[in-house]
């Protein structure tokens, strides 16, 4: 289902549904962040769900840089919700630019930070590759910096969130995402758009607790 008029990106509340058909496989994401191949193969094969609920308040504590908690900002907290018995992820995201450190069985121990930008050529500005706002035009989006900070691992992950008119002429919530691992001559990079079906509006009084 297309997104509603009233979702943007300050409201993602909901929940969204990965469509697999308008969307790029995640699988060669998951590889170069080094993603065990049963765990891919069956996230892959699984239906992907996002429940959002997204409010404003002070900073989330602890944080690198320091925190004024007369600040309001936007928080944006998801559960992941994946079939086939695999067990799904919670990210919290505080959007205030400022780094935070976070550990879950899927992607390790990672340090991200998550802003927003008045339009998608303001996001050139600070992250080079052109695929990231391919599309955005000039709507305001959301950006996450994500590196892994577990030893051998080391992948760097920049996402692109926002709105687009995709393939089939509809309106939907759309991620491009930018994974790469290595420096170099030796760099990986894989690419992937990810576009979502909105399916609903979260039931607070049975939705996931956050």
């Amino acid at each position: 289902m297309a997104a509603p008029e009233s979702k943007n990106i300050h409201n993602l509340n909901g929940k969204w549904q990965m469509n697999k058909t308008l969307s790029d496989s995640f699988e060669p994401v998951l590889s170069l962040q080094g993603v065990g191949f049963f765990i891919r193969k069956g996230i892959n094969a699984a239906t992907m769900t996002l429940h959002i609920a997204q409010s404003t308040g002070a900073p989330s504590e602890p944080a690198q840089d320091p925190v004024d908690a007369s600040e309001t900002v936007e928080h944006i907290n998801i559960d992941q919700v994946i079939t086939g018995g695999i067990k799904g992820t919670t990210e919290k995201r505080c959007v205030d630019n400022r780094r935070r450190e976070h550990t879950d069985w899927l992607f390790g121990h990672v340090s991200g930070r998550t802003l927003f930008y008045k339009s998608a050529a303001e996001v050139s500005k600070d992250f080079t590759d052109e695929f990231l706002i391919k599309g955005f035009g000039d709507q305001e989006v959301l950006v996450s910096h994500v590196v892994n900070l577990d030893s051998g691992k080391g992948w760097v992950a920049t996402q692109v969130w926002g709105f687009q008119t995709v393939k089939d002429g509809s309106r939907r919530y759309v991620r491009h995402v930018v994974v790469t691992s290595g420096e170099g001559s030796k760099q990986q990079r894989v690419a992937v758009e990810l576009v979502y079906d909105f399916v609903g509006e979260r039931e607070e009084e049975t939705d996931l607790a956050y």
